[in-house]
């Protein structure tokens, strides 16, 4: 029993410590950068979502039946953004862009995404779990801080 606590303190740990370590990094690029490339990564007939500061967005199918677009993304990144072990928080798939350099990460929130630059990645050619990775912890720390940095409406 100690020895599955252990090991459970020990992953949890983890995860916090490379969230931490990606906020240096994605400081590189600013808000209007990620803004681009999000508006670049987003299938055009989706108009309505709403962006946090370390890339993650979420996108509203009927976002004029919602009173407050702001306060519903923040709720949804405090049910899906952060990550437990051992759990479907921790499940990604990777979407590679066609109109902008990088990958989306998507995990168990319907309409949650995480943008990954590769100029953010130490490594040239990634592998899956490392962007995996890397954008599951950048949507680990944007359900810790709750920043949203863009709302896009449809007009």
């Amino acid at each position: 029993m100690r020895l599955i606590i252990i090991t459970a303190c020990i992953l949890l740990s983890s995860c916090n410590k490379q969230s931490e370590n990606i906020d240096e990094k994605t400081v590189q690029m600013s808000n209007h950068e990620l803004i681009s490339h999000i508006k670049l990564a987003i299938n055009p007939k989706f108009q309505d979502w709403v962006l946090f500061k370390n890339g993650t967005y979420i996108i509203f199918d009927e976002a004029n039946t919602i009173k407050d677009v702001n306060s519903e993304a923040l709720k949804q990144m405090k049910d899906f953004g952060p990550v437990y072990a051992g759990g479907s928080a921790g499940d990604f798939g990777i979407i590679k862009l066609n109109q902008t350099d990088g990958w989306l990460v998507s995990g168990h929130g319907y309409g949650m995404y995480t943008y990954v630059n590769p100029g953010e990645l130490r490594t040239k050619n990634p592998s899956d779990s490392e962007i995996g990775f890397f954008g599951r912890n950048k949507r680990d720390l944007d359900s810790k801080r709750l920043e949203i940095i863009y709302v896009n409406r449809k007009k």
